[in-house]
């Protein structure tokens, strides 16, 4: 690969040099002509400018509409999931507040095996109760 790109570089280079080589020898003979001053000058310099500055301006103005609109949009994405994560966190804050002070036991449904464990345990309690009661009474 790095002979492939030798073979190829020196092989401008001679390019280069003999086209050089063929102009100088053209100059010598007096077949050429050098000419001291070369032109630059664009005609229409003065328009391709004033053009520009046209699209310029029509390019600024929808750059600024799509900068105002891509604000526009952030900012109410922004706010709303602002006002969600709020309400999110203000439910899971009040949950946990009723959870310690023990009103969401009352509020929060168990699963259905707690559910008759906790009814066997009520029942139990019942039961112990209406014994020590007939006990008291004989």
């Amino acid at each position: 690969m790095i002979y492939f790109l030798l073979i190829l570089f020196f092989g401008s280079l001679l390019s280069i040099v003999f086209m050089i080589g063929k102009k100088l020898t053209l100059i010598n003979e007096g077949k050429y002509e050098v000419v001291e001053e070369a032109s630059f000058e664009i005609p229409y310099l003065k328009e391709a400018g004033h053009l520009t500055a046209q699209n310029l301006k029509k390019y600024e103005h929808i750059a600024l509409v799509n900068i105002i609109w891509v604000y526009v949009q952030a900012t109410s994405f922004l706010k709303r999931t602002y006002r969600q994560a709020e309400t999110k966190v203000q439910a899971k804050f009040h949950k946990n507040k009723m959870r310690l002070s023990g009103t969401i036991a009352e509020q929060e449904e168990a699963s259905k095996f707690l559910k008759i464990i906790s009814d066997y345990k009520h029942r139990i309690k019942e039961i112990k109760h209406r014994i020590k009661e007939e006990e008291k009474e004989n």
